[in-house]
Order: structure tokens, then sequence, then C-alpha cells
């Protein structure tokens, strides 16, 4: 497959456009008929489990911004009724601020990057800069940030997007896909421009970051009994799949995901499949995360 040169690119964008011009992108029809936020909530409830559903509500119900967290499908609706610019790619679909942190790469280091994408699927690219961008502003209005200050955040948010957007055009399909943010790096470009107490909130971030591995998660979740690690049960929020299910049941599913990891292993590489035959499942639970 051919890829289009930078120039065919550029045309493409300028298409885009011109077709869609940027001013289209503020306006939004918030009364639009039809238009029933809490109907898709509850709609999208009848697929969820049932006794979950209120812990979901109940941590929505916090502040604008937790709702805000677990309306992605309200969002999305509201969005399919606006202008793209027809330019498709596979989005996050959830890309609010609470979902970029701190993580460990593949080579143990401390990178930013954005987590989550249980929302994934293929769509306009406008639509992920939307979500971030209007978490932006809720979470500023719910720390008592000024107007002015909102303004400026939500700004400088989509400023740096289309800047690095801009620098990672010029580069080749390689360079992007190593491309990543180096913590520390960072965090020492940054430090002229801040104050000493935000500059010490954030050492103290990136070291907490650090802490959190596969071992302090196995030490908090898991209980040794009679020799070999147990999840420990902690209804509703944690729960063995044993106690969820009849014993028939538990057998299936357990011989399913047996298969399903089967198939994961064989898509590895060599030399992480070696790596990957070092573990084996020996249990499996339900955890409730997010709102």
């Amino acid at each position: 497959m051919q890829h289009p040169s930078v120039d065919e690119r550029k045309a493409k964008g300028k298409a885009a456009r011109k077709r869609t011009p940027r001013t289209t992108h503020a306006t939004f029809d918030h009364e639009r008929r039809g238009r029933n936020p809490l109907g898709l909530l509850q709609q999208q409830a009848r697929s969820r489990v049932k006794e979950l559903v209120p812990i979901r509500y109940g941590r929505m119900l916090v502040s604008p911004f937790t709702f805000y967290r677990g309306a992605a499908l309200v969002m999305a609706d509201d969005l399919a009724t606006t202008q793209d610019s027809g330019l498709r790619t596979q989005v996050c679909g959830d890309a609010h601020l609470l979902n970029f942190g701190l993580f460990a790469s593949a080579e143990r280091q401390l990178v930013f990057d954005i987590n989550d994408f249980d929302e994934t699927l293929p769509g306009p690219w406008e639509w992920d800069v939307k979500r971030l961008a209007a978490s932006m502003e809720i979470a500023a209005r719910d720390n008592s940030f000024s107007k002015k200050q909102r303004e400026e955040i939500v700004a400088n948010t989509a400023r740096a997007y289309r800047e690095s957007i801009q620098q990672m055009a010029q580069m080749t399909n390689l360079e992007v896909w190593y491309q990543q943010l180096d913590v520390d790096k960072a965090l020492a470009s940054f430090r002229k421009q801040f104050d000493k107490q935000i500059t010490e909130r954030a050492d103290k971030v990136a070291a907490k970051a650090r802490t959190r591995d596969n071992v302090k998660a196995f030490d908090k979740l898991t209980k040794i009994v009679d020799g070999r690690p147990q999840i420990i049960s902690d209804p509703p929020l944690i729960v063995p799949v044993e106690e969820l299910l009849s014993q028939a049941a538990f057998e299936r599913a357990h011989q399913r995901l047996g298969e399903i990891l089967d198939t994961y292993r064989k898509s590895l590489a060599s030399d992480r499949r070696h790596l990957f035959d070092q573990y084996q499942m020996i249990q499996v639970a339900r955890k409730v995360v997010g709102v």
C-alpha cells in the first residue's frame, strides 16, 4: 500500500477544512428534539451488571466532573449530530483529563500517556480533542478557576495538540511510533516555568507513580491460603469468579478464559512468549474500577 506524500496529505487537510470550516465546530444544539441524556444512561445500564449500576450512579453523582467521566455515551450522542472534517481515525472514545497519567513503559521508564481504551472505535478525530478540551473546562470549574483561567487552559490544551500534530506530520512513521514523553526530561524542561510548590507536587506525583507496580498490587489484592495466592474477596468491588457463578458455569468460564489467554500467547513474539510462559492463571475476579 502506497502512503500519500506530505503534499497530498496537506491537500487533503485543506480540502477537509474548506468542507468543514473551524467555525462550524462552535455550533451545538443542546435543545435538539429527542435529546435525552438520562435515557441514554438508563439504556446503557441494561447491558451492565445490575447490582453494580447503583455504585456507578453514586460515583457519577459526586461532582459534575465525575458525571462527565461516566457519560461518554452522552457526549458521543451529542457529537454525532455535529459536523466533522470527514477524517477518520481509531479514536480513544473517552479522552478526558483523568485518562491521562504516568505509567511505566515496557522498558520500565516513566512516561506520560493516555490510558483506558475500552470505548475505542473508528470515528472523527475531532471527538477525542473535544472530549479532552471539555474535560479541562469542567475540571477547572470544579477547582474554582476563573473564567479567564479556564479559557486559557482550554486554549492551551488545543494549541499543544495542534503543535504536536504539526511536529509529528514532519516525522516518519517509525519516528512517530517511538515518540514518547519522558517524564524526567519534561519535568526538567518545565521546572523554570512553575513555582516551587507546583514542582514539588509534580515530583511527589512522579515518585508515587514509580512505586505503583505489579508487586504492590499483588500484595494489596491477594493473600496466601495453604501456600497459594488467593484474591481477597471484597464484594461488590472485588469478587472472585467462583463466588459469582455455579460450579459448572465457573468451570466453563475458566476454560474459556484459558483459551483466550492461549490465543493471546500465540500472538506474541517469541521472546515475549518465553516470558509469558513463566506465569500461569490461578484465579480470576471481577473488579469494579472508575465510575
